[in-house]
C-alpha cells in the first residue's frame, strides 16, 4: 500500500474535480482519478491539473470489476473515495435505470473489488485504510417546514430513484462494515454549489438562463427549501472525515443555509444586476414559475453538529460571500458553460423538458 496514494472515483464531476483540483493544488500526494465520463464528467474541469504528476485519470466505469482491480492493484492506494454517481432528481425520474446501475450496482461492485483488495493488505495496511463514501441529505426524505434538521441518526425515507438509490449504495456501505470490517465512512451533504455545477441544476442553471435571456425557471411556487453548502467547505469537510473520521461513522455535512428555491434565485438576479446589469429591467423578469416535479420533497435540512464536534470542521462560507464567489466564477468562465451546455446535455433538455411542456432551457 502507498501511504500517499489516494483512489477517487467521478473526480470529473462537479463535487469530485473541486475535491479532485484542491487536493492536488494542496501537493497532499498522488490522486489515482477514474471517471466513466458520462454528461456531467468533463475533463475541462481538470484543466488547471491535466500536466500534474500527482494527478492520474484512468477513463473506466466504477462497475468494471477488472479496471477497478488493476488500478487498485497497479497503484495500490491507502484510500478509495466514492463520489461517483448519477446525481439529478429530474433525470432520476425520467431514466431510474442508471440510477441503479451507477449507485447501486457500480458501487456494490466497487466494494467487492475494494473488499478483495483491502483483505489481501497486511494487518497494518488494512487497519489505515479507508473507503469513503460520498452521499447526500436526501437519503432522509423530506421535512416539514418546523421539523429539526436531519441528524445522522435519522431513518431513511427516500422518495425519488435517485435518493432511494444513494440509500441502497449507503446500506451496502454499511454493511460491508459491519459484515467484512471494511472500514468504511460515509458522508452525506446538503445541496452543493460552486464552480464547476454543470448547468441543469438549480443556481448554474438560472445565472446562465438570466445571461441568455431566457426564463428563470422555478418549481411550483419556489417554497421548497434546501440547506446549501459551498462546493469548496465540502471538499474541506471531507478531507477532515478522511483524516480523522472514525470507520463505520457517517457524517452529516451542511452548510446551516436554509434558503427557498425563490430567495436563491431572488439573490442570484440581484447578483447578476450589480456584476453584469441588464441594459433595462432586472434579472427578476424573467423568473417563471413551472409545475411542480412529481414527489418533490418540501425542505431538507442537516444538522453539522456532529462533525463540528467531534472532528471541528464548520463551514467557511455563508450563502451571501459563497454564492458572490460563484457568480463571479460563472461570469469569468462563460466559455466552460457553453461547452458543457452542448451536445448530449442540450439533447437531454428537448427530450424531457420540452415533452412535458415546460421551458426550463
Amino acid at each position: 500500500m502507498h501511504t500517499d496514494t489516494i483512489v477517487v472515483t467521478g473526480g470529473a464531476g462537479f463535487i469530485g474535480s473541486n475535491f479532485v483540483n484542491a487536493w492536488v493544488k494542496l501537493k497532499l500526494g498522488k490522486l489515482v482519478n477514474l471517471d466513466k465520463l458520462t454528461y456531467a464528467g468533463n475533463m475541462e474541469n481538470l484543466a488547471e491539473i491535466s500536466h500534474d504528476p500527482d494527478h492520474v485519470f484512468i477513463h473506466a466505469d466504477i462497475g468494471d470489476r477488472a479496471a477497478v482491480k488493476t488500478l487498485l492493484e497497479t497503484h495500490k492506494p491507502r484510500a478509495v473515495l466514492n463520489f461517483a454517481a448519477e446525481s439529478h432528481v429530474d433525470r432520476s425520474i425520467h431514466g431510474p435505470d442508471a440510477f441503479i446501475q451507477t449507485n447501486v450496482v457500480g458501487t456494490f461492485n466497487l466494494l467487492e473489488e475494494v473488499r478483495a483488495y483491502w483483505q489481501a493488505l497486511p494487518v497494518e495496511s488494512q487497519q489505515s485504510f479507508r473507503f469513503l463514501h460520498v452521499s447526500t441529505d436526501e437519503v432522509y426524505g423530506s421535512l416539514e417546514p418546523n421539523d429539526p434538521a436531519f441528524k445522522e441518526t435519522n431513518p431513511y425515507q427516500p422518495n425519488s430513484p435517485y435518493s432511494a438509490s444513494k440509500a441502497a449504495s449507503d446500506h451496502l456501505v454499511r454493511a460491508y462494515h459491519h459484515t467484512y470490517g471494511l472500514p468504511t465512512l460515509t458522508t452525506n451533504c446538503s445541496n452543493n454549489y460552486g464552480p464547476y455545477h454543470f448547468p441543469e441544476k438549480l443556481i448554474p442553471l438560472v445565472i446562465h438562463n438570466a445571461l441568455s435571456g431566457k426564463p428563470l425557471p422555478i418549481y411550483g411556487n419556489g417554497s421548497n427549501i434546501r440547506d446549501w453548502l459551498y462546493v469548496e467547505d465540502h471538499c474541506n469537510a471531507i478531507r477532515e472525515v478522511l483524516a480523522k473520521g472514525l470507520p463505520g461513522e457517517t457524517y452529516n455535512i451542511g452548510g446551516w443555509n436554509e434558503k427557498t428555491n425563490l430567495d436563491v434565485v431572488h439573490t442570484l438576479c440581484d447578483i447578476l444586476d450589480q456584476e453584469q446589469p441588464k441594459a433595462q429591467g432586472s434579472y427578476r423578469d424573467q423568473i417563471t414559475f413551472v409545475k411542480d416535479r412529481p414527489g418533490h420533497d418540501l425542505r431538507y435540512a442537516i444538522d453539522a453538529s456532529k462533525i463540528e464536534q467531534t472532528l471541528g470542521w464548520k463551514p467557511q462560507e455563508t450563502f451571501e460571500t459563497g454564492i458572490r464567489k460563484t457568480v463571479r466564477w460563472y461570469l469569468e468562465h462563460t466559455q466552460w458553460v457553453e461547452r458543457v451546455t452542448s451536445g448530449e446535455y442540450q439533447h437531454w433538455l428537448s427530450t424531457n423538458y420540452h415533452e412535458r411542456g415546460e421551458e426550463l432551457a
